[in-house]
């Protein structure tokens, strides 16, 4: 039998994801760049809700990020609010329409019924495999990880919960569960 290729495999799955996404996106009058705003909001911690860490997590100009967010605030999908300590700095909130319609969106059905089959045959997934590869592809396009705060060098738990090591902040159990921009591995 001959050797897969894992990254053929991951472009194929995200192929798959877009296809679903793109129909999704086309039932709600929506652009797949303004869903995966959407969906980065969802999951980014407060370190992570600005303008710059969108268009640095999606890798696309800020002239774009920038008409999209403009459209997000128009719709009623999103917030911005001015930084407490530095006016210069805007951070991005989901408000309720925002949340509906990503729930709306997000291809549950697809991944529900792949999880299923995966079940049925007893498959069993080693998702080391898929942190290194995303791992190897964000170090061969010089990108930022943007993984889990929790999983982060900087990630500390104190007696009194947890702090970045990095910003000096302490962080909500939320915050250590959501994506963050200056995420760095061990």
């Amino acid at each position: 039998m001959e050797k897969v290729d894992v990254f053929e495999l991951i472009e194929r799955m995200a192929a798959l994801i877009r296809s679903e996404e793109r129909k999704k996106c086309t039932e709600l009058g929506l652009q797949p760049v303004h869903l995966q705003v959407l969906d980065y909001l969802s999951r980014c911690n407060r370190y992570s809700d600005t303008p710059a860490a969108v268009t640095n997590y999606l890798g696309m100009t800020r002239g774009t990020v920038s008409q999209t967010l403009l459209l997000l605030v128009k719709k009623g999908f999103i917030k911005k609010t001015p930084d407490a300590d530095d006016r210069r700095m805007v951070h991005l909130g989901l408000l309720p329409d925002g949340e509906a319609t990503l729930k709306q969106a997000r291809p549950s059905e697809l991944f529900n019924q792949a999880s299923s089959i995966l079940r049925e045959i007893d498959f069993n997934i080693h998702e080391e495999v898929f942190v290194k590869a995303l791992s190897a592809l964000q170090k061969a396009n010089k990108s930022q990880s943007f993984g889990l705060c929790k999983t982060c060098k900087y990630f500390t738990e104190t007696p009194g919960g947890y702090r970045c090591d990095l910003t000096k902040g302490p962080l909500s159990q939320s915050d250590s569960e959501k994506i963050c921009q200056e995420h760095s591995v061990l």
